[in-house]
């Protein structure tokens, strides 16, 4: 038994692992059910997420409320941050089962309250309640990951969670667009929920058996930590507000934008690790690097498609499958860093993972020259990608093996705290400055005219920029090891 499972397995009278099996992969006994059920979870919250993109637009209109759509998103990103903090305090006490089965149903709640929303209130009400169940799984995962698996299996099952979003980038808006066509946008939400029952009834059992219940069964659990429920609250509102005023570049939106800000930046100081914003040596560095990485790239790949679209004439599928192959790329970068043989040079891994990031969102604009190829967007974003399959499960990897068991969950909830977070900043960064610079308004509509305005200026205000702050990435990458006593 390693140090990372919960002490209480002894009670449970689980087997001992010989040294074989240890030697396994995440598919030799006894780990087979457990990475099976826990992997189909991700690839079911992933095809939501690659597909919800294509059936929002359809049912914004037909529910009379394309005035309401940002908030369609915004909604399930608001309370996915309580839910992230939640559900680290809820591990860290009782265990990850409790939060993971509340989670996954609430994520499909949330999905059967939008599937059959009669309003667009109501449709945005359920996008809350899936992402308050979204917020809960994904940290109660990375829990799981800490205690069930031993250290050597941890960056396997993290490349398997990475591989799980390469089919629904592909295939997720094709048959997303497909059910929404023939069967109308609502299947695209109330088809998911009858297929989490499978991977619950295979998962469950083990997570019951290797993970539950506290770290230290012989101490009782304590409460919740109120000031930090109260933190989560002020991220989510603070973010809510910013995303908000970022709507409408108005002299008015400085209202939700200061109120929002004076919210957030404490409740923010207060929930990640200390000295993050000062990129300190060790774990504050790995949750920072979390969020610079996934925010660059996130934000100039929003931008991507629409340039492809309205200044080269590329219909949007073609413009889509520009992107396509990055998924496998991604996919191969995270299963090289679960490599063995990588683990000593981790560290240089993560920086030229950076670097490429960097390269491939400076590279993008290149195409606002005609004499360059519209394919160096796809072959640019495929090394780009490859960059980010490195560094996020790395990061993954550094931040539960820097945290101590009974910190696991609060650990996890400050990662993907600052994945999301950096991810909505910096897209209403560049999406502010993209309209300043006469970036145009992208109407209801799906051709290639829907945002003619558009200036090529503008989309190189967000593509620089976005290159610049992966630099900075790349300098954080050389401080992850903690510093000697």
């Amino acid at each position: 038994m390693t140090a990372l499972e919960p002490r209480d397995a002894e009670v449970t009278a689980a087997p001992i692992v010989p040294p074989s099996e240890l030697q396994g992969g995440i598919l030799r006994a006894p780990y087979r059910a457990l990475s099976l059920g826990i992997v189909s979870v991700v690839l079911l919250i992933a095809f939501e997420a690659t597909a919800v993109g294509t059936a929002m637009p359809v049912a914004a209109r037909e529910l009379d409320g394309i005035s309401l759509y940002a908030f369609g998103f915004s909604a399930y990103f608001t309370t996915s941050l309580f839910g992230m903090v939640l559900a680290g305090q809820w591990a860290d006490r009782r265990g990850p089962l409790g939060p993971l089965a509340t989670g996954i149903g609430g994520f499909a709640a949330g999905l059967v309250l939008s599937g059959t929303a009669q309003a667009m209130w109501m449709f945005i009400l359920g996008r809350a309640v899936q992402g308050l169940g979204g917020g809960l799984v994904i940290v109660a995962l990375y829990v799981v990951v800490s205690r069930a698996y031993p250290e050597h299996l941890r960056p396997s099952i993290l490349a398997a969670f990475a591989a799980s979003w390469v089919v629904p980038s592909v295939v997720g808006p094709l048959v997303s667009g497909t059910v929404t066509e023939h069967l109308g946008w609502r299947w695209v939400f109330l088809g998911i929920p009858v297929l989490v029952a499978a991977p619950l009834a295979l998962a469950l059992p083990q997570i019951r058996r290797r993970a539950a219940g506290p770290v230290d069964s012989d101490v009782p659990a304590g409460p919740f930590d109120r000031r930090r429920i109260r933190l989560a609250l002020g991220i989510s509102l603070g973010a809510g507000l910013l995303q908000y005023a970022g709507q409408e570049l108005r002299w008015l939106s400085l209202l939700p934008a200061v109120l929002g800000a004076a919210v957030l930046v404490p409740a923010v100081l207060g929930l990640l690790p200390r000295g993050t914003y000062r990129a300190a040596h060790g774990l504050p560095s790995v949750v920072l690097l979390r969020g610079i990485a996934a925010g660059s790239f996130i934000a100039a790949e929003s931008f991507v498609p629409l340039m492809l679209v309205t200044q080269r004439g590329l219909s949007p599928t073609m413009a889509g499958l520009s992107l396509a192959v990055g998924g496998a790329t991604w996919a191969f970068g995270s299963f090289v860093q679960s490599r063995p043989a990588m683990e000593p040079h981790r560290t240089r891994l993560m920086v030229v993972g950076m670097l490429l990031v960097a390269a491939a969102i400076a590279t993008a604009p290149t195409v606002l020259i005609e004499a360059v190829p519209v394919w160096i967007v796809a072959v640019a974003w495929a090394f780009g990608c490859l960059g980010m399959g490195t560094v996020i499960g790395s990061t993954s990897v550094l931040l539960l093996r820097l945290s101590p068991p009974k910190d696991a969950g609060a650990n996890s909830a400050a990662l993907q705290i600052s994945d999301g977070l950096s991810n909505a900043l910096l897209l209403a960064a560049g999406g502010a400055a993209f309209a300043a610079l006469g970036g145009g308004m992208v109407g209801a509509g799906h051709g290639a005219g829907e945002a003619g305005g558009s200036h090529p200026g503008a989309f190189v205000a967000v593509f620089l920029p976005m290159a610049a702050v992966a630099l900075v990435g790349a300098w954080v990458s050389t401080r992850l090891k903690e510093r000697a006593a």
